[in-house]
């Protein structure tokens, strides 16, 4: 146990460090929010990587949809890959950089205003950003709250309050700067601590064979291609967290801040097998809850009437299948990609108030400086409100991120694939299938329940992306 406190002492003082000297390189707000937008591949690359992943897939996503789908869980960790990177970083990576730089754009709302001519979207976009992302950061709060609950067994609010005072540190201090190069060494705890997990799960399961056959026998379809919930809510999964990366402020920025054409380059293979590696792993880990977890042994992870607690079940496991001396690893490991989400998340958020609402309707005439401390302070309050919703516990994790990813990529799917890829779409056409796959969204979500949340939210995605298509096809057809 004093390891594990020395460890995360230890590993608070680097970031703090880190943010004094991200501080000291934050000349101006452009710095505050992009870099300067002359980020290198490897750094580009890890910081996607960790901005994508965090708690919420190694506690929430890998617990819940591993005790449900057991190994057919990986298709959604193939998804995450070959599409929610590898696609977006071929599609999207060089055409961002150059279209952003061309308008003059520094976020995804100035984008869509540039691109409409339309103050109204870039208004709308921005508050929507805001609001929707205040949900995911309070998940990514909870799960790290109950994996050090679980470890050190410290009350979650304590927790909680650490990691807020915590992530506004080395945010509010440096911005992107330091965000960037703390992703470097995070991307390298990350590496080495889903290696051991993979180690330490095979080895707790006596080899993939094993692992594999006592799966079966608690339901084959726990070791089939696709699991006991069928493949409409596996297929969800896999759309909502793949295709909604193509329209996710947070990862998108980071093509904004690479450096050229070779760093994306570069960038799109390491992104790719980190994505794999990183997401293989954790849904991988999440199917050995079935094996390991029960009632008798962990009660902490289900509830009387032995339905499992969906959130604590990978915290549970870990420090069951995990060495004592090891367990600090994986607790850096979680930390570490947390961190980086947590980082992206405020960054983005603070830019919708500073940058898009104060500099964009309020003070066009803003200084650079003001905007800066502007930058962070709105940095500190983003922080502040998701600690407070975390502190409600609204949801399992898994439906929190569904309607919060959902609603984000309702709002920008359609607009900004269509906008970004061709010329044809023009601002009716665009606003009407961002208000309408956001609409369709939540409606569906308060219809369905929150255990239909990931369907609500890849319908409203659909809608956002093919409404477009019907408005062309509506106006070719009207001028023939």
């Amino acid at each position: 146990m004093l390891l594990n406190y020395m460890a995360v002492a230890a590993y608070a003082v680097v970031i703090i460090l880190i943010g004094i000297r991200g501080m000291r390189r934050t000349q101006s707000f452009d710095d505050f929010l992009l870099g300067g937008g002359k980020v290198g591949p490897w750094m580009t690359a890890l910081s996607y990587g960790t901005a994508y992943f965090s708690a919420v897939l190694f506690i929430g996503f890998a617990g819940k949809i591993g005790w449900g789908f057991g190994l057919s869980a990986l298709w959604i960790a193939i998804g995450n890959s070959l599409i929610g990177t590898l696609g977006v970083w071929l599609l999207l990576g060089n055409r961002i950089k150059e279209t952003t730089h061309a308008l003059g754009v520094k976020t995804m709302p100035e984008y869509l205003e540039a691109r409409y001519g339309s103050p109204f979207f870039k208004g709308y976009s921005a508050l929507a950003i805001f609001v929707f992302m205040i949900p995911y950061t309070a998940a990514v709060f909870m799960g790290l709250s109950y994996l050090f609950e679980a470890t050190f067994h410290l009350p979650f609010q304590y927790v909680l309050l650490f990691m807020g005072v915590f992530t506004g540190v080395y945010m509010v201090m440096g911005g992107y700067r330091s965000m960037a190069m703390m992703d470097v060494i995070f991307g390298f705890i990350m590496t080495v601590g889903v290696i051991l997990l993979l180690y330490f799960c095979v080895r707790a399961g006596g080899g993939l064979q094993s692992i594999v056959e006592s799966l079966r026998s608690i339901s084959p379809a726990l070791a089939g291609p696709v699991g006991p919930p069928g493949a409409i809510p596996l297929l969800s999964l896999v759309f909502l967290t793949s295709l909604a990366p193509f329209a996710m402020p947070q990862l998108l920025i980071k093509f904004y801040a690479v450096r050229d054409r070779q760093a994306v380059k570069v960038g799109t293979i390491a992104s790719t097998v980190f994505a794999l590696l990183i997401s293989g792993v954790a849904y991988f880990a999440g199917s050995l809850t079935r094996i390991f977890l029960d009632p008798a042994n962990a009660p902490a992870a289900f509830d009387l009437a032995g339905k499992p607690l969906f959130d604590n079940l990978m915290p549970e496991l870990l420090v069951r299948i995990v060495p004592p001396g090891v367990i600090v690893v994986l607790l850096l490991l979680i930390l570490a990609a947390s961190m980086s989400t947590l980082a992206s998340l405020v960054l983005i958020s603070s830019s919708s108030v500073t940058k898009d609402f104060y500099h964009g309707f309020v003070k066009r005439d803003a200084s650079d400086g003001r905007l800066t401390v502007l930058g962070r302070l709105t940095s500190a309050f983003f922080i502040i409100l998701s600690m407070i919703l975390a502190l409600q516990k609204p949801a399992v994790i898994v439906t929190i991120l569904s309607i919060s990813w959902g609603a984000i990529a309702s709002v920008f799917l359609g607009p900004f694939i269509w906008g970004i890829l061709g010329r044809r779409i023009r601002k009716p056409e665009a606003l009407a299938s961002s208000i309408l796959g956001l609409g369709t969204c939540m409606y569906l979500f308060f219809a369905w329940g929150a255990s239909m949340a990931p369907q609500a939210a890849s319908v409203g995605m659909i809608v956002s992306l093919v409404a477009p298509s019907v408005c062309l096809l509506r106006r070719s057809g009207q001028a023939a």
